[in-house]
């Protein structure tokens, strides 16, 4: 099972996905932990969070970015560019943050110039930056018009009923990945943090149904393994979007272990559950716009640093890494913030800048952590 999921983690495409385009069926891309994956899901098409793994350079991205600018977005349209996304049926953008914005009207360009792909469904999905009872409604509003796009551009019917059949399953995801973060906290750690990494990628590139038969098999296997990682010390990864697993395991080759996170392609993403009553469309939105995890929602600072200090003390964190991929203002901005209240409160922790994923500078980044492990109290 194991094997399963670090396929899925540590590559872009993966047999479960080209096993659903052989069947026929769809599959839908989207940018951000904001778009709802349940209504792609209700819809029998499969969601598929878009990352830059594989990426080895940005000669193409740089053209229409620029050199000024978040990895990250980049290598997602590098790959674009290359045809590595030839496999999506549509795609759903969102203003996550400005460079991820932009990702719509490179890749349109970037397509047009060089005869390139460009899915045939695209949506802009706007996601309010504060939440409030008028920016609800115009989110619920916004969450109306993609299902009524989808429903019209794949020639479906996506019904309350299905909605709440995919509220159910996605549900039922988050539970068992909050399960695995427990399994984590033990004081004998049953899985490196570099595994546990593609675990939770693979919920975003994979059949949701065949992902929680997987990982309910393979928590129970763990539950049961009374062995486990012990003598590390304990790290929690915080900051920018990290979906490189090979980071981790460098981290962790530093002789620590990472037990917890706080990352939009980790923790973030399955903290809250959807209300499985009511209007499904309405709890959808409330549960995405709520989600104030992410330092692009205004004013909720003290609730994002309350979360991180819970996570330390739940997984029993002995040092906290604050990463951030160089021009990420957001993550740059706030990983100060956490370095001053946490070492304030007696957590050490190391800020480091960084690449994206494949682009890492690995030697630079070992040797700081090195130096971090060895300042940690024995």
């Amino acid at each position: 099972m194991l094997k399963d999921f670090l396929e899925v983690g540590k590559t872009l495409g993966n047999r479960f996905v080209r096993q659903w385009k052989e069947e026929g069926r769809q599959v839908v891309g989207f940018t951000c932990s904001y778009v709802p994956e349940e209504i792609i899901h209700a819809g029998g098409m499969l969601p598929f969070r878009m990352r830059g793994i594989g990426a080895t350079s940005t000669s193409i991205a740089d053209t229409y970015f620029g050199p000024v600018i978040c990895s990250f977005p980049k290598c997602i349209l590098q790959l674009a560019g290359e045809g590595k996304y030839d496999f999506l049926d549509g795609v759903i953008l969102t203003p996550g943050c400005d460079s991820i914005r932009r990702v719509d009207e490179c890749w349109r360009k970037a397509a047009e110039d060089t005869h390139g792909t460009f899915p045939p469904f695209r949506h802009y999905y706007g996601v309010p930056h504060k939440v409030t009872d008028y920016s609800l409604a115009w989110f619920v509003e916004e969450t109306r018009k993609l299902i009524e796009n989808l429903e019209r551009h794949f020639n479906i019917t996506i019904t309350a009923d299905d909605l709440r059949r995919a509220i159910g399953e996605y549900n039922r995801g988050r539970m068992l990945l909050t399960k695995l973060d427990g399994l984590r906290s033990r004081k004998k750690v049953p899985i490196t943090g570099a595994d546990a990494t593609a675990v939770i990628i693979a919920a975003n590139a994979m059949p949701r149904g065949i992902y929680n038969r997987l990982l309910e098999d393979f928590l129970d296997e763990m539950g049961r393994n009374r062995d486990g990682i012990k003598g590390r010390k304990r790290l929690l990864l915080a900051g920018s979007a990290n979906d490189d697993v090979d980071l981790v395991r460098l981290i962790e080759s530093s002789g620590g272990v990472m037990v917890a996170d706080t990352l939009c392609f980790g923790s973030r993403s399955y903290m809250d559950l959807v209300e499985e009553d009511g209007d499904p469309v309405v709890a959808i939105a409330r549960r995405y716009l709520s989600h104030k995890l992410c330092p692009r929602m205004f004013g909720a600072y003290r609730q994002r640093l309350a979360f991180m200090k819970e996570r330390i003390r739940q997984a029993k964190v002995d040092g906290v890494i604050l990463q951030n991929i160089r021009f990420c203002d957001m993550h740059g901005s706030e990983n100060s913030l956490y370095e001053r209240d946490l070492e304030a409160l007696g957590v050490p922790c190391l800020k480091i800048e960084r690449e994206y994923g494949p682009l890492v500078e690995e030697g630079r980044i070992k040797m700081r952590v090195d130096a971090f492990m060895e300042s940690l109290p024995a």
